[in-house]
């Protein structure tokens, strides 16, 4: 595996072209600065937490209310009651924090030279080095996850010296002493306390005064940087003294240890795509800038990196015991970020897992199942009473670590459907892995929960479908005939394939498990009164169960889509429906949609699903030029991850896919492209490589840890293969 490398020629002179690093639990974001260096600190539990939970007076009824407006086809008066009567009833949440900035003041302000800031994927590291008239810097920064410990260290040709000092809002004290910086703060409220410290180490002259650490003289130097919040353990300040004091030992081994780690989990698979010219070298600004100014320009060994910044991000911001990626991972700059830098269930939470099952991650997904089964399924129960009068969990479209679930933000915090998608993984990591034990264990409570509130809260129609409601197509409005625009709705598509799949998964969940045939009987049968998928008077999916016009037809949601990607209820096998998403996608663009990086990441998926590589590619350069940053960050704008994380699972989704029962080698990929993937994950517990050329492949290899027989879609047309329990199976065409 050749070692991918993120170029960058220059320091960050914002935070949003940082370079990030992280171990799950903590994330640094490196400027490189060379006089001034600036480090941004994260520590995941960092958080306010509101604390102004509550239900308000008859909300049960008042949901009832407006279910009975739009019963009688009166989605005027329903929208006018709502806003009238339930407007002053959404909660907020408060927002994730930035741990703090730290700051290494070097006296050598001599002109630099031979300046580069690296960010090497496979190792988790950032680099920089640079030279300050004779002398030679090099500075490296990893997170270990072992050590759960930042780590800054700096080699100077020549003794140097520096000051490191730190900056908060909301910091109560900073003390320095014995070569220890040890800073107490607070949340935004006082709600949360958390420390930060820092352990230096040097072969110079260490000294600590005025709430700052002195370097002197110093060939090599090491900051170690440790944070330890309430919401981890009650004597936060001794757990952060603890790890720093262990940590200190050996700073080589320290770092082996982490670049074994990482290591590990980065060379799993890897994806590459040849390109007539050689331009890893350049910085990836100037990559980027070639594509959007000169369109003849090719840069396909860009796709290999981006999709290996994907794994990195992911690896960085989600591992076992962590919590979930966030809307920036875990890298935030602020006290209050944009979007409050939480959890959006209406897709951005789940986008930031679609690489992790075929990636090879899929130990990166377990954080998110950790999240769900101890942050959201009991208060979900709680929520489910309290607005419903309904069993079972339920997640509106926001929450945060403290486990909201309540409907919050507006009108859109009607949306009930955030638990049932979350769900959703579960399954996807079971057919990813087929182990029961995981089924049985971790996933079955949430999936079983999920069903009793749908069946609960489920009401039917005149017509004798089963609808929600009121609910809405996120984030999008549609127009009544009178010119009035409105959000809510009952039952639209998004919800009746989402359900659709919940159920789905439910049944053959108790089909291989057989613990409540009773409830899977009631599932079933719920399954059944859903209303069918309706094509529109334009040839397109319609989004709601009337055919409204939409009020913003380039919508960047496309949520009706949610059945192609990244469920499955929409395939080859239903010829109508798949033609009619076409037109939806073909209508959103032509109007404008894509126009966010992670809307534009969500058609690359889309149209790969269509099996459509010429589409597929040209949004996934439209991806580049419009909506990447050099550091190769997804802007919204600003700054959201969950596009790099689409934009990733994008590339693989046109290379393979295996939801339709069978594998089907490169379903979108361009005739002009050449290349090759390894370690590439399948349902069905498949592990599959491929060597393609022109968009064809030359030759494939799967293993199994089970005797089984793969159905493989190649070059259009169809194999058997007869895989032996862990025995590669290799087929050349």
């Amino acid at each position: 595996m050749k070692d991918y490398i993120l170029h960058l020629e220059n320091p960050a002179k914002t935070w949003e072209n940082s370079s990030p690093v992280g171990n799950g639990f903590m994330g640094l974001s490196v400027f490189g600065r060379a006089h001034t260096e600036k480090l941004v600190l994260n520590e995941e539990t960092v958080w306010d937490e509101s604390g102004d939970y509550h239900v308000p007076a008859d909300y049960p009824e008042k949901v009832r209310q407006i279910r009975d407006l739009f019963a009688a086809g009166k989605n005027d008066e329903a929208a006018a009651w709502a806003e009238e009567n339930i407007a002053d009833d959404f909660q907020r949440i408060s927002s994730y924090e930035v741990a703090g900035n730290l700051f290494v003041d070097f006296d050598n302000k001599k002109r630099v030279t031979n300046y580069s800031r690296d960010l090497l994927l496979n190792q988790g590291l950032s680099r920089v080095t640079y030279r300050k008239g004779k002398v030679a810097v090099e500075q490296e920064c990893f997170v270990s996850y072992p050590q759960n410990v930042m780590a800054v260290s700096y080699t100077f040709s020549e003794p140097q010296s520096f000051t490191v000092s730190f900056e908060r809002e909301c910091c109560d004290e900073v003390k320095t002493e014995n070569g220890l910086l040890f800073a107490r703060c607070h949340t935004a409220h006082g709600t949360h306390h958390f420390c930060v410290g820092v352990k230096a180490d040097c072969d110079g002259e260490l000294s600590a005064e005025k709430g700052k650490l002195r370097v002197e003289k110093a060939t090599r130097a090491v900051l170690y940087v440790s944070i330890s919040t309430d919401n981890r353990c009650a004597d936060f300040e001794a757990a952060c003294l603890a790890r720093l004091n262990k940590t200190l030992a050996d700073f080589d081994a320290i770092k082996q240890e982490h670049l074994a780690d990482f290591t590990a989990l980065m060379e799993r698979s890897d994806v590459v795509f040849e390109s007539a010219e050689n331009t890893d070298a350049l910085p990836v600004g100037k990559r980027l800038s070639r594509l959007k100014f000169k369109k003849s320009a090719r840069d396909d060994s860009l796709i290999s990196l981006y999709w290996q910044f994907g794994k990195y991000l992911l690896a960085s911001s989600s591992r076992p015991g962590s919590l979930p990626a966030n809307l920036q991972g875990v890298w935030a700059e602020r006290m209050l970020n944009p979007w409050d830098s939480d959890y959006h269930t209406n897709i951005n939470l789940q986008m930031n897992y679609w690489q992790a099952e075929q990636a090879n991650l899929p130990e990166c997904t377990l954080p998110l199942f950790d999240f769900m089964n101890q942050k959201l399924l009991d208060p979900g129960r709680q929520a489910a009473k309290d607005f419903y009068n309904c069993g079972g969990t339920v997640t509106h479209h926001v929450t945060d670590i403290y486990g909201f679930c309540a409907p919050a933000d507006g009108f859109c915090g009607l949306w009930p459907m955030g638990g049932a998608w979350l769900a959703s993984h579960m399954w996807e990591h079971y057919l990813y892995s087929r182990d029961l034990d995981y089924l049985k264990n971790t996933a079955y409570e949430y999936l079983k929960s999920s069903v009793q509130f749908y069946l609960d809260y489920l009401t039917e129609s005149k017509d004798g479908y089963l609808l929600t409601g009121p609910s809405m197509s996120p984030e999008n409005e549609y127009l009544l005939p009178n010119g009035r625009v409105v959000c809510m709705c009952m039952m639209p598509t998004m919800d009746i394939e989402i359900l659709s799949g919940l159920f789905d998964s439910y049944i053959q969940t108790e089909e291989l498990l057989n613990l409540d045939p009773e409830l899977a009987q009631k599932a079933r049968a719920a399954r059944q009164k859903l209303p069918p998928l309706r094509v529109g008077k334009y040839g397109q999916l319609m989004e709601w169960l009337e055919d409204y016009e939409e009020r913003e037809p380039g919508h960047r949601h496309i949520s009706h889509a949610f059945g192609l990607y990244p469920g499955s209820t929409i395939t080859r096998e239903t010829p109508e429906l798949y033609k009619a998403i076409r037109v939806t996608l073909d209508r959103r663009l032509s109007h404008g949609g894509g126009h966010t990086g992670w809307s534009r990441a969500w058609l690359i998926n889309l149209f790969a699903r269509l099996h459509n590589g010429e589409r597929a590619y040209e949004n996934l350069r439209a991806l580049f030029t419009k909506s990447t940053l050099p550091n190769l960050f997804d802007t919204h704008p600003p700054f959201q991850i969950d596009g790099n994380f689409g934009g990733a699972a994008a590339i693989g989704e046109m290379l393979l896919q295996s939801h339709e029962g069978f594998l089907s080698f490169l379903p979108a990929v361009p005739n002009t492209l050449s290349g090759s993937f390894r370690g590439l994950r399948a349902r069905g517990e498949l592990t599959v490589s491929a060597s393609f050329r022109n968009g064809a492949v030359t030759s494939f290899t799967l293993l199994s840890p089970v005797t089984q027989t793969v159905k493989a879609e190649v070059n259009g047309s169809f194999v058997e293969c007869a895989l032996e329990a862990n025995k590669e199976y290799v087929y050349n065409c």
